[in-house]
């Protein structure tokens, strides 16, 4: 595998399974996506939440918290940080047109560890009501 290559959709699933057995994985229309479940806890005293990763060749990760559902806010707070779709709890994990994830990457490698590090802000920001995680606005 060069370093320019794509990584296929089962490269992509069979790193998720081997980094999560416990998890589902489905590939889905032709081979051209995967649908991944799995739980994360961003530290030993945090929760554990199910997420969902939805990913088609072509286009970015998209990521969900699916349990709980839905998440507990911060004091005053109408509606979560850094995410797309309050409602659907669809994170924002990264910049999308600053290319910091693409097709060459893992999602095990990178989407994976970024999503336990939204959770992790996104616990300390329920706690003191100030988002620490930085990003764009």
């Amino acid at each position: 595998m060069t370093k320019n290559k794509r990584i296929s959709v089962h490269a992509q699933g069979g790193m998720l399974r081997h980094f999560f057995p416990d998890s589902t994985l489905k590939i889905v229309g032709y081979d051209r996506g995967l649908i991944w479940g799995g739980k994360l806890q961003p530290t030993n005293l945090s929760i554990t939440y199910e997420v969902r990763i939805e990913y088609n060749i072509g286009s970015n990760p998209n990521i969900y918290v699916v349990s709980p559902n839905p998440l507990p806010l911060a004091k005053d707070a109408i509606k979560l940080p850094h995410t797309y779709n309050h409602e659907k709890q669809h994170l924002c994990l990264y910049h999308r047109l600053m290319n910091e994830w693409n097709e060459r990457k893992m999602i095990a490698k990178t989407i994976i560890p970024w999503t336990s590090e939204w959770l992790l802000h996104y616990e300390i920001w329920v706690t003191t009501g100030t988002w620490y995680g930085g990003g764009i606005h």
